[in-house]
């Protein structure tokens, strides 16, 4: 299911799945048959694909082992997804999930080596991104592999630079695009990337990288803390970081996936969880460059479970016992409504490329002067970010649909 080079039409609306049962641990059981029940409830609210996170040491515990229950388990709930018109988009190395870290033995304590730099750690990384997507290519609703839930979680537990990083990610995308040429290949990082001047992975890697960009946005990174859940820094945060996106990106009809959002608590409240939904949706939906929206997560986690942060409990659509919740009567009505892209815009000049010089991204960062700048013209209508550079070429503006350039200056 290839992804055409351009803007691709309708906007995709998915959800990541936490299995109500269990969570990520339901793979150590029968995940198939608890998916059903929970893919019932997706679709219900007219969701198109689903985001899986098969956990990783459970299919490779051992370098040279990669275990045949582990793969068919896979396989059985990509099927249980196709039973309800659902597409699928598998998450490879797991890594990195909901606070806790899943990694096979064979990286760890005595035989600790460096996820990114060790040469047989990427040897079986390799064999495994491999194995995996040559069995999950054979399912055609499969549209997507990622390489991992935000690999660069696993940092600083794994050091890393910037050449690393990219090699390690370049060498496990161009594996799996050979193994699977039709599907969509992506690399999935989280804010810190575009964000902290001293993290090793490059905001650059977001959009070269892969076949499209992805971002996650995440509100308790400090942006609810500088107007409320519900003030326009907040609500637009989405929107802003698929513009950071569009705008790093060399070719500007690359789409991105807003591949993670959700409303967490505290940051939150239960009260203004709807009314914030509602606003994120309708902030971000008309973007050009946007490909879909994929909502963290699809169900609550379980109390009985210990453990976890707060907010991991409250995130889903839908409670442990199938109950639609705010969230998902927002989403379901966005997916309805299917809002028209807007067709021109004006763009705020960004004074920091960063492509060339990643050490200043803590001046694009939330709550610095060009973010606060953004957000106050933000309230007046859709607005891009362009490079200074960019700015003068006007095959590129028009190009993203940008008619207008401002400077904060």
């Amino acid at each position: 299911m290839p992804l055409p080079h351009h803007n691709p039409g309708p906007l995709r609306f998915g959800a990541n799945y936490v299995p109500s049962s269990g969570w990520f641990y339901g793979w150590l059981d029968q995940p198939a048959d608890a998916a059903r029940r929970d893919f019932e409830d997706l679709a219900g609210i007219g969701l198109d694909h689903v985001r899986v996170f098969p956990v990783w040491p459970w299919i490779q515990p051992n370098r040279t082992l990669i275990r045949r229950r582990g793969i068919d388990d896979l396989l059985a709930v990509i099927d249980a997804a196709a039973e309800f018109g659902l597409s699928v988009a598998v998450d490879l190395l797991q890594g990195h999930l909901s606070s806790f870290d899943f990694l096979p033995s064979w990286v760890l304590t005595w035989h600790r080596r460096g996820l990114f730099t060790d040469p047989d750690v990427r040897a079986g990384l390799v064999t495994y991104v491999d194995t995996l997507t040559r069995e999950i290519v054979t399912r055609d609703n499969v549209f997507a592999v990622t390489l991992g839930n935000e690999v660069n979680n696993l940092y600083p537990a794994n050091p890393t630079t910037f050449g690393d990083s990219r090699s390690w990610a370049a060498e496990l995308l161009g594996t799996a695009r050979a193994a699977a040429p039709g599907l969509l290949t992506l690399h999935s990082l989280y804010d810190a990337t575009w964000y902290d001047p001293e993290h090793p992975f490059h905001p650059a890697d977001n959009v070269d990288l892969g076949d499209l960009t992805t971002v996650h946005s995440w509100v308790f990174n400090g942006v609810s803390a500088i107007d409320g859940p519900l003030g326009p820094a907040t609500v637009t945060h989405a929107d802003y970081l698929v513009e950071l996106a569009a705008a790093t990106s060399p070719d500007p009809s690359r789409p991105v996936w807003l591949q993670e959002v959700g409303a967490p608590r505290p940051d939150v409240p239960e009260p203004d969880a709807p009314a914030f939904v509602s606003r994120l949706l309708e902030a971000v939906t008309p973007n050009p460059a946007l490909w879909g929206v994929t909502w963290w997560c699809s169900h609550d986690l379980d109390r009985s479970l210990a453990d976890f942060p707060e907010r991991e409990y409250d995130l889903g659509l839908f409670t442990v016992d199938h109950r639609p919740k705010p969230a998902a009567r927002e989403l379901a009505a966005a997916v309805k409504e299917r809002r028209d892209r807007a067709a021109r815009r004006r763009a705020l000049v960004c004074d920091v490329d960063l492509r060339a010089e990643p050490e200043r991204r803590a001046e694009v960062a939330p709550g610095s002067a060009f973010h606060a700048a953004w957000v106050r013209l933000r309230q007046d209508g859709p607005l891009a970010i362009v490079t200074a550079a960019r700015a003068a070429d006007p095959a590129d503006l028009a190009a993203r649909g940008i008619d207008t350039v401002l400077d904060r200056h």
